[in-house]
């Protein structure tokens, strides 16, 4: 049996399956076609799969262990996601309306996974796609002297757990020891401090700019325009700020020399994002394959009930990706 491969503009490459009476028979096909799928992953980034009788977590999980054998762990988290076991989560638990601009997933942590395999449930009454960015395309996009700096400085992320503005470091961490937390960061190249009510705050240094650990391709890997503080709506920074402190927001973003994108860089990653971009309205049982490393992901706001889950596997390690900047803790600013 062969599927039947569709490209069109502005969507990701699709394979649509032959017709199969059951799981099994879904499962033997993937088989067969596992070569090609990674071949046009490798060619598009990400691949939407079609016509599969994939229809609870357990039928999910199953077609998991086929395509990503080999799990990855959610690391140091920061958005809310329900876990349904056997390494299934929800993509995401944050709100309908709000959108989630294009990422690599874990692309601040040492190891990441080289895939992501999301599967829809449930979908959405209207909108909810999720939406990929070949990275490839975005890098070549970018104005020169943000890649230039991205290549030389690499870029620096700054977090401040707490429970009342952002993930606290119990739920980030996975842990209730503060000894096992710094005993992370030491291990994972973050710098660390807690301050006097007990929140944590850590900083990293991490290459902005690596190659694909395959293909040799380079592309723009990194959270530098979705977690700088002009991603934040206006008001709500103005808030965070007079309560917290420009050094006590929950997260923000620099290049690796010290100074903070500003709202005209963002722009400008923004536009190079959008300008590689496609989406395909999800589908109940459709399925989309991504590359973390050749294609970021986000989320668009939905309406209606919207079930997507989520694996993550082939754990890739930065230091097989040609970084141009090598990983290093980051400076903890202090509270004030």
């Amino acid at each position: 049996m062969t599927g039947r491969w569709t490209l069109e503009p502005g969507r990701p490459a699709t394979l649509t399956a032959p017709p199969v009476t059951d799981l099994a028979d879904a499962l033997a096909w993937l088989d067969t076609v596992h070569a090609e799928l990674r071949a046009g992953l490798r060619e598009h980034g990400a691949v939407y799969l079609r016509g599969l009788p994939v229809h609870g977590v357990d039928d999910f999980a199953r077609v998991r262990d086929l395509l990503l054998p080999q799990p990855t762990p959610y690391r140091e988290k920061a958005t809310p996601r329900s876990d349904f076991g056997a390494g299934v989560y929800s993509s995401t638990d944050l709100p309908a309306a709000q959108a989630i601009a294009p990422h690599n997933e874990n692309s601040y942590t040492l190891t990441f996974p080289g895939l992501l395999l999301f599967g829809c449930l449930t979908a959405p009454e209207e909108g909810g796609a999720t939406p990929v960015a070949d990275c490839r395309r975005v890098l070549r996009a970018l104005p020169a002297h943000l890649v230039e700096r991205m290549r030389t400085q690499g870029w620096l992320l700054r977090r401040a757990y707490s429970e009342h503005i952002s993930t606290d470091w119990r739920s980030a961490f996975a842990t209730d020891s503060r000894a096992e937390v710094e005993r992370y960061c030491a291990e994972n190249l973050i710098s660390c401090a807690w301050d006097a009510d007990g929140n944590l705050r850590t900083a990293q240094l991490r290459p902005g700019i690596v190659r694909h650990p395959a293909t040799g391709e380079e592309v723009w890997f990194n959270h530098l325009a979705f977690w700088s503080r002009w991603s934040l709506d206006e008001e709500i920074l103005d808030t965070l700020v007079e309560e917290f402190g420009h050094d006590g927001l929950p997260f923000d973003t620099a290049f690796g020399d010290g100074p903070p994108l500003t709202r005209d860089d963002l722009d400008a990653v923004r536009a190079a994002y959008e300008a590689a971009t496609v989406r395909r309205a999800w589908e109940a049982g459709g399925l989309l394959l991504v590359d973390n490393v050749l294609a970021a992901h986000g989320r668009d706001p939905f309406r209606g009930d919207r079930r997507i889950v989520v694996a993550m596997g082939a754990p890739v390690d930065i230091a097989h990706c040609g970084p141009t900047v090598e990983p290093a803790a980051g400076a903890v600013r202090s509270h004030g």
